[in-house]
């Protein structure tokens, strides 16, 4: 299994990041199509003692994988076949839209990091929500109640003026509220114009209320609703989602989504600055989310579920956010460079030693 970061150097280092990452995907979705499902749960199945129960649902794993991966609904039932507790499916917006102009991902090998400036890039709700609805059925066919969850993340239509966001996001609610096991709500990416402007408690405040109003009515059931914040806020900033999440009886917070800032990387400062604009993810993520994880945590205590991502690598990487305060984790950046038992092996170690 620790082939891969050989298998990675030799196949996929030279390649550009995106035509990678597609052929990296084509490869798991081909596995799971080609009756390898069965055999890789074998090995790769999180243990009955990682069981986490969170959101009013019951997650196999507490590690799940963060969207951005899987942005349109692809390969969800393949991507459980490798262990993941969850997959959090998008960013998905309520138009289809192409994203911002290629090329638009980029390594930082020497740090374990990633740059993105994609741009929301998928098919729209309307395309997404039935392949969410068939992966819903297909998976309870096969586990039944041990199901594993399926997230949605929804953002904002890059050609939709803010003042019409909330309009916006009500859209892609009304069409995938219903296949969710929990919605997050969007509004830290840094590659949509404006985006980050709707963090602000003013701006926040009726955009997740509407939402959260929606999702329930249109799934005739309560859908736990969450909000994903960025690294970049200021200490004040997130004190005052925290206060405004529990105002609202939010479900919890994702922290943290993707940083605009470029400090103590190891990569030489030329090629980092000819990357050009966009997203940091990865190992440099890793103290920062921490730290937004803990100021949430004392800011909200035990009344929110705090789901931590950001730098996350290893099962100690894992153990560290729990202990934390999270009670979910996620990954993403370190998939493209474990490969595709990354999770089965952090499950492993977690089970060892909880």
């Amino acid at each position: 299994m620790r082939l891969y970061p050989l298998f990675f150097r030799a196949a996929f280092s030279w390649m550009d990041p995106e035509r990678a990452h597609t052929i990296g995907f084509r490869m798991i979705r081909l596995a799971h199509s080609a009756g390898a499902g069965a055999l890789l749960r074998r090995v790769t199945a999180p243990a009955p003692s990682l069981r986490t129960e969170a959101l009013g649902l019951t997650f196999p794993s507490p590690f799940g994988l963060a969207a951005g991966f899987d942005k349109e609904g692809h390969g969800i039932e393949a991507l459980f076949d490798l262990g993941f507790g969850a997959v959090e499916v998008g960013t998905i917006t309520g138009s289809a839209q192409p994203g911002n102009p290629k090329p638009r991902l980029f390594r930082l090998v020497e740090d374990r990091a990633v740059i993105n400036r994609m741009g929301f890039n998928n098919d729209g709700a309307a395309s997404v929500a039935p392949r969410l609805s068939a992966a819903r059925r297909s998976l309870q066919r096969r586990f039944g109640a041990s199901r594993p969850v399926i997230g949605v993340n929804i953002g904002k239509t890059k050609a939709v003026e803010l003042a019409d966001a909330v309009d916006d996001y009500l859209k892609s609610t009304r069409l995938l509220a219903p296949h969710a096991d929990y919605l997050v709500v969007n509004v830290s990416s840094p590659n949509t114009p404006g985006l980050r402007l709707l963090q602000s408690v003013e701006t926040l405040r009726p955009l997740l209320a509407a939402v959260g109003e929606t999702a329930d009515s249109v799934a005739r059931r309560h859908v736990p609703l969450l909000v994903k914040i960025a690294p970049d806020l200021s200490d004040e900033d997130i004190d005052d989602v925290a206060r405004l999440a529990l105002e609202l009886n939010l479900d919890g917070i994702i922290a943290t989504n993707t940083t605009i800032g470029r400090e103590g990387l190891e990569t030489d400062a030329a090629k980092v600055a000819a990357c050009g604009a966009g997203g940091l993810s990865g190992a440099p993520l890793k103290q920062r989310s921490l730290e937004v994880l803990r100021r949430l945590r004392a800011a909200a205590g035990d009344r929110l579920v705090l789901v931590a991502v950001g730098g996350v690598e290893t099962a100690d990487d894992v153990r560290e956010r729990l202990d934390a305060g999270a009670t979910l984790v996620q990954g993403y950046t370190a998939f493209l460079y474990e490969g595709p038992f990354w999770a089965a092996r952090i499950n492993r170690s977690l089970a060892r030693r909880p």
